[in-house]
């Protein structure tokens, strides 16, 4: 899971010879999308402006010298990139964004799922090509990966990272097709898995072009926005408010969408396949502000706590969420029990959310400071608690530890969703199936391993009917539309044991 960007100036604009403060609106943005990857941040601009002049002989050793003096700013032809290991914060500031000037601009925080948590690693990554300068940024992974990098490499292609988004690079490298939208769409064609990618390039006339495209299943989620003077790609809605941009339309599977400061087409690139969005999203990836599918998932996750109350109705004092991802939830389980909703925890906003930190000790210590109990609400009570999931097992542990310490009587636990079972592939960091508790022990064990009075998952068939607002069969998941393979096994791309992929496969070599 990474949240990406994207933003291109309009001509047709409003005063649109002024020039657009791309990486200032990329910034803000990406603050946006920041509870989507807190690992890293990068921008890359496009140093074209309105009005255009002519692109000389001279223009690539032009802009390098005019911009030789910025520190921490890679040079690549006409496109300026700044990229940091850290938050959002702590890559930019005023200064940062200064020396990146531009009319289109594309930016990615980064949650590691394929290559290590370093900084060659994070993105945009930005190359040169026979179609001058190309930056990428990438959500989701390619589940063969490591096939593809082994049969570039056998072709001559040279490799500075060891992150999948690469292989977009090396492919478009390769194309023979006259302009790059063609060779973007000729390079995916090889990749399989799950994708949300942004890419900014230049035009033949110095101009930049933004490409967002989505995978064939349409496993995550890519946004269409408008402001008066400015086309805006994102992976939330929550982004586009963030700058002021009206959605347009989420581009379908298989769709791309092709910006210049002349205006936006919408292409398909690939035939219709199974639908299958990722419902970890409404569970837990989003933001609750956002809106997937044309749904709020604010509604969709009060619409599973009402299934899970009609599910798991348990005998207590007060329902209270596991913050914030369990607060939606908690709501609609408080609605449906009649059971009053209280806060019985405080998130100390200063720490980010524990289950996308890269490393177990983190995570660990992590919850341990984020979490404050309420005592006076707690105190002799039985509580249910609602959280989103239960991945590793951690975070319930101690959760329902510090509920025990400040005097609660009981803590029944119940999870709006299933069991999490099976090892995700397309960009969330659950590749390793032994580090997920309910692959190893059923629920009854892990009630006992969390210390938890009772333990309830939500079905899956309670879950796809709260998202979809329909009953359907537990059987045939893939019936709604929806990727469930983290509950169910019930994979929407073929995955033999060669291509599973692991984060540090291309580590391995």
């Amino acid at each position: 899971m990474c949240g990406v960007f994207g933003i291109c100036g309009r001509l047709d604009a409003p005063g649109a010879g002024r020039s657009l403060s791309a990486a200032w609106l990329a910034y803000l943005g990406l603050f946006a999308l920041q509870h989507r990857g807190q690992e890293s941040a990068g921008i890359a601009v496009s140093a074209w402006n309105p009005p255009a002049r002519a692109v000389g002989e001279n223009e690539g050793e032009r802009i390098r010298n005019r911009f030789a003096r910025f520190r921490d700013v890679t040079v690549g032809g006409g496109i300026l990139l700044r990229k940091e290991m850290g938050l959002v914060a702590e890559v930019f500031d005023r200064e940062t964004l200064d020396q990146l000037p531009g009319s289109a601009a594309i930016g990615h925080v980064r949650y590691s799922t394929t290559g290590s948590s370093r900084r060659e690693n994070a993105q945009p990554l930005l190359g040169i090509t026979s179609y001058g300068p190309v930056a990428v940024a990438h959500n989701g992974n390619f589940v063969n990966a490591s096939s593809l990098r082994r049969r570039l490499l056998s072709q001559g292609a040279t490799f500075q990272t060891t992150t999948d988004t690469e292989l977009v690079l090396a492919l478009v490298s390769q194309s023979a097709a006259e302009r790059l939208p063609e060779a973007v769409a000729q390079a995916l064609q090889a990749v399989r898995g799950a994708y949300a990618l942004v890419v900014l390039g230049e035009e033949a006339s110095g101009q930049p072009v933004l490409i967002g495209c989505r995978d064939p299943h349409g496993l995550r989620p890519l946004v269409l926005g408008s402001r008066d003077d400015a086309y805006v790609l994102a992976s939330e809605t929550t982004a586009l408010a963030a700058v002021g941009a009206a959605p347009v339309t989420e581009l379908e599977p298989g769709q791309a969408a092709i910006i210049t400061p002349a205006g936006v087409r919408i292409e398909d690139w690939f035939p219709p396949r199974r639908r299958a969005f990722c419902v970890f999203e409404y569970i837990y990836l989003a933001r609750p502000d956002a809106e997937l599918e044309g749904q709020s998932v604010h509604g969709v996750r009060q619409a599973i706590g009402r299934q899970l109350a009609l599910e798991a109705p348990v005998a207590a004092d007060v329902v209270i969420p596991a913050p914030d991802s369990g607060t939606s939830a908690a709501l609609g389980y408080a609605q449906g029990s009649g059971i009053p909703f209280d806060l019985g925890l405080v998130k100390n906003r200063y720490v980010g959310r524990t289950f996308i930190q890269p490393d177990q000790a983190d995570r660990e210590l992590g919850v341990r400071i984020k979490l404050n109990p309420v005592s006076a609400v707690l105190a002799g009570k039985r509580v249910v608690v609602v959280d989103d999931s239960i991945v590793r097992g951690t975070t319930s542990r101690k959760t329902v530890a510090l509920l025990r310490e400040a005097g609660a009587r009981e803590v029944h636990l119940v999870i709006a969703s299933p069991p999490y079972r099976y090892p995700c592939f397309y960009g969330v960091d659950t590749t390793d199936e032994e580090k997920l508790i309910a692959r190893k022990h059923s629920v009854e064990e892990i009630k006992e391993l969390v210390g938890a009075d009772s333990l309830h998952f939500l079905s899956l068939s309670g879950l796809i009917k709260a998202v979809r607002g329909v009953a359907a069969e537990e059987e045939k998941p893939e019936d709604a539309g929806l990727c469930t393979a983290c509950f169910s096994g019930c994979y929407p791309t073929e995955l033999t044991d060669e291509v599973r992929p692991a984060k540090d496969e291309l580590e391995r070599g």
